[in-house]
């Protein structure tokens, strides 16, 4: 007869057996016993001080590591305190588990009593549940195939009834078989050889699904003639590539814009071609044709007209389509990729790399300066996370990142505030790599109590917090047509950030000038020689921008 084990301990064991990565959390009474088995097994745990830090948490590592990340909660107030870092998950595909207590059936008038399974679906998340002692190895399958093999967001209901039960421990038996990718049509790839056969000036544009297909579309992309770009979230795939725009859409600097636009053929792969990544519509050039690669056929042409959509995995309908290619036409052909080009993106395709006027003032520093001379010091194996508001293009574009894994842009629900959690998920999936967070002060604040957390884990983090004392995404998008008394409710007293960031213990500093960041150099050299154990807080008091670049484009989404 099998060994009977509580089902909070079988559900642990069977996630642990599936592969899981790490679980972040905050445990209560409901998720206590589920969160200790998985440590038993092996699996790291990161306690944080807020269900919403960990969910972002889960996410940032889930993205960034290939493996799937946890986040575990107790039951109600535990879940609704994660609600916008699981929606930010859900809104971007990430697969990861939300292992979550829940109330007993039979408990309606429970403090804890909420509707879970609506809760999670209302956000776009998988609503997922252990019935029965039965069925919860089966049940725990099901979920993590679900996150895995459909790239979801499960929020998995442990009730307390049912997770304090017994079953048969058989997690021995857990087998999850890896999903056949998609092969596209040959129909398909026959009308893609034609549209790429007869364009002068194509752009390849890949975004998260295209992550795993870097070579076979830049094989594609020099045979076929064609530019490469990405989304945001895609940042860093085609680096090396002397023909790689960099970032399509409203982070886009003027002369990717431009060779964007000027496109006769533009292909998304495993991108969606969303309002970000095409300006509203506007990189799109009357008369040019667009075609969407994607495994989901629900995606195709949904954000926008399409001439053609293949249903298949990026990777293989690239190299299919290079097959196809080379039947027809053997040599590489030259069209937009000439020596010209490459020259001209090489001096203009990254902002950094612009021209512009030094806003800085006897107090405060222009953030393009503080970012460009940020990039040169820091070193070069990074891994960037952003926060939103009217500051992130800077970091996004000014700071060079390795490779799509240096790169962690949790904004497909644009809320701010998840830039600090972001950026611990993704140091403890590349822990070889100096993690920067990039955040205003308003998000930087409002997720300040995950400090704690970089301080507890000795995570060498460096934080740039562009301080310009206010929600500065609002006040340059209202200023216009509002007075200064009206913006009131948007601008605050200034905040001696470097000072609480040393209360929590880190180090903090506080750059007005350019000369200001000579006290960052003995945090670095710790760094480098591989001592630094503290958080590093840059308090950075901003000029005023006016509005950066790509705010305008951002707000005509609202």
């Amino acid at each position: 007869m099998k060994e009977q084990i509580r089902v909070s301990t079988l559900v642990g064991r069977t996630l642990a057996k599936l592969g899981i990565g790490h679980v972040f959390g905050v445990v209560g009474s409901g998720n206590f016993d589920v969160t200790n088995t998985l440590m038993a097994q092996g699996i790291p745990y990161t306690a944080a001080r807020h269900e919403g830090g960990a969910a972002t948490m889960a996410d940032a590592y889930t993205r960034m590591s290939g493996k799937v990340g946890v986040v575990t909660t107790h039951q109600g107030c535990g879940l609704s305190n994660a609600i916008t870092g699981i929606g930010e998950a859900a809104k971007s595909r990430t697969p990861m588990i939300v292992l979550t207590a829940d109330t007993q059936a039979a408990a309606t008038r429970s403090n804890f009593k909420i509707d879970q399974d609506a809760l999670a679906r209302s956000v776009g998340a998988v609503a997922e549940r252990i019935h029965s002692p039965a069925t919860a190895i089966a049940d725990t399958v099901r979920a993590f195939r679900t996150a895995v093999n459909e790239r979801r967001t499960v929020v998995l209901s442990l009730p307390l009834d049912v997770q304090s039960g017994a079953a048969a421990d058989e997690v021995g038996a857990v087998v999850v078989p890896q999903p056949a990718k998609i092969r596209p049509d040959a129909a398909a790839v026959e009308k893609l050889v034609a549209l790429i056969g007869a364009a002068e000036r194509p752009v390849f544009v890949a975004g998260r699904g295209g992550r795993g297909a870097r070579e076979e579309i830049l094989a594609l992309a020099r045979h076929a003639g064609a530019l490469v770009a990405t989304s945001a979230v895609a940042s860093g795939l085609f680096n090396g590539d002397p023909h790689n725009l960099g970032i399509s859409g409203g982070f886009s600097s003027p002369l990717t814009a431009e060779f964007i636009s000027g496109a006769d053929l533009i292909v998304g792969w495993g991108c969606t071609l969303n309002m970000w990544t095409m300006r509203h519509g506007r990189l799109i050039s009357p008369g040019t044709n667009v075609v969407q690669i994607d495994v989901e056929d629900a995606s195709l042409g949904a954000n926008r007209p399409i001439n053609l959509g293949v249903l298949g995995d990026s990777a293989l309908t690239a190299a299919d389509t290079l097959e196809a290619l080379r039947g027809l036409q053997q040599e590489p052909a030259e069209k937009y990729r000439t020596e010209a080009n490459a020259l001209a993106i090489k001096q203009g395709s990254r902002w950094r790399d612009v021209e512009t006027e030094d806003l800085s003032t006897a107090t405060s520093i222009d953030p393009r300066v503080l970012t460009r001379e940020l990039d040169s010091m820091l070193p070069s194996e990074r891994i960037v996370a952003v926060d939103s508001g009217n500051f992130m293009g800077y970091p996004s574009q000014y700071l060079a990142v390795p490779d799509e894994f240096g790169f962690c842009f949790t904004q497909a629900f644009q809320a701010i505030g998840l830039g600090l959690y972001t950026a611990i998920g993704a140091a403890l999936a590349q822990p070889h790599r100096l993690p920067v967070l990039g955040a205003g002060d308003g998000g930087f604040l409002m997720g300040i109590s995950e400090l704690e957390t970089a301080v507890r884990l000795k995570l060498p983090l460096v934080c740039i917090v562009y301080n310009d004392a206010a929600y500065g995404a609002e006040v340059h998008h209202f200023a216009e047509h509002h007075t200064e008394a009206e913006l009131d409710s948007v601008v605050f007293p200034d905040t001696d950030i470097a000072a609480i960031a040393r209360g929590f213990g880190a180090e903090g500093v506080t750059v007005r000038t350019v000369a200001d960041l000579a006290a960052v150099q003995p945090w670095l050299d710790s760094y480098r020689a591989g001592t630094q154990t503290k958080p590093l807080v840059i308090d950075a008091k901003i000029a005023s921008d006016g509005g950066s670049w790509w705010l305008a484009e951002a707000f005509q989404g609202h």
